[in-house]
């Protein structure tokens, strides 16, 4: 069950009842019943477009009859479970990538899961050492590379800063979670003041300025825009999905980073049990479910993302991708110069 509404709604301020009867009355805006509050349900506030996971609920639901509710939105969840407080109907939040599983902790609207199952599923990388983040699928930040015009491809994030590249590649905004979470990478590796020239560096040979999402750099790099672009590689895995968009796709080569010394930059999209859940059970079974071989397979088949369960190898693309070499870094180290790569990305005015 999905509800799709601005996040302007304003949830309920004081009692269960009261936030009963706001869902209730959005239940009459939108069409569709509102996420309840008994047990056996589990109810989502989601960064992630619902279609995404909906299978992995549906059959969630079939394997063990306990419903699933889940709120959209594109923005302000932090803020949202603030408001509500304990009073809040959410169990699980959803994120699309470290940066925003690490707001909700560091807001203290999470709650560590004690699991065996999570902990056997899913790489110390991949969840937070304090047991309040835990990563579902992982997401490579590539590089796209022209067929025609790029013959080299082992390259590196550091190599996109030289001169032989001036005005050959392209970006999107670089205050987007996925460039803020790679250059937050790189500070973590050189520090903040090499990391600076770096961008510096990416920014003066950038073929246009930064705009649009990680299909269209796909494109414009397929349309001579550019040599090189940045962008995650289940986007190009989309677009070799869609008739429309195949032909943009089969023009370019998705290059995994830095092979040769410390591997390509992994975000992962992820999960967090917020810190008043109602309905705590059924939402750790259904943390764990994600998890499970079952639902990796699926997640891997369906987006084209890369499983965080090591025992689920994917097919298609993601086998032929296999075995590439990725950062070892946690991603809880990574996550701690967020906050120093959004201030870098402002002090050499990278989105000008």
């Amino acid at each position: 069950m999905t509800l799709n509404f601005s996040q302007r709604c304003t949830p309920a301020a004081g009692t269960r009842r009261l936030v009963a009867k706001t869902l209730a009355a959005l239940t009459l805006a939108t069409g569709v019943t509102s996420p309840a509050l008994a047990a056996d349900e589990v109810n989502i506030y989601s960064y992630r477009q619902p279609f995404l996971i909906q299978p992995m609920l549906d059959q969630f639901t079939k394997d063990t009859g306990i419903k699933t509710n889940i709120v959209f939105a594109q923005d302000g969840v932090a803020e949202r479970l603030k408001r509500e407080g304990k009073n809040s109907p959410a169990d699980l939040v959803l994120t699309v990538d470290i940066a925003r599983l690490q707001e909700l902790v560091d807001a203290g609207l999470t709650q560590p899961v004690d699991s065996d199952v999570l902990e056997e599923n899913i790489p110390a990388q991949y969840r937070g050492g304090n047991d309040e983040w835990f990563g579902l699928t992982l997401r490579t930040r590539n590089i796209y590379a022209s067929k025609e015009r790029v013959e080299d491809t082992d390259l590196s994030y550091e190599d996109l800063a030289k001169p032989e590249w001036k005005g050959k590649i392209c970006a999107r905004s670089g205050k987007h979670p996925y460039n803020i979470a790679l250059i937050a990478s790189m500070i973590a590796h050189h520090g903040e003041e090499e990391t600076e020239t770096w961008l510096k560096g990416v920014k003066n040979n950038l073929a246009q300025k930064p705009q649009g999402g990680d299909r269209d750099q796909i494109r414009a790099v397929a349309e001579g825009v550019c040599d090189l672009a940045i962008g995650n590689s289940y986007y190009y895995g989309a677009m070799v999905a869609d008739p429309e968009q195949r032909g943009f796709a089969e023009k370019v080569n998705v290059v995994f980073p830095n092979q040769g010394d410390r591997g390509a930059h992994v975000n992962v999209s992820g999960v967090v049990l917020t810190k008043s859940a109602p309905n705590k059970a059924e939402a750790v079974k259904l943390m764990e479910f994600l998890t499970s071989e079952e639902a990796q397979e699926m997640y891997a088949n369906m987006n084209v993302e890369f499983p965080v369960n090591k025992a689920v190898e994917g097919s298609g693309l993601l086998k032929e991708w296999a075995g590439f070499k990725a950062d070892k870094l946690p991603l809880d180290e990574i996550s701690k110069h967020r906050e120093a790569a959004v201030k870098l990305v402002d002090k050499v005015d990278f989105d000008s």
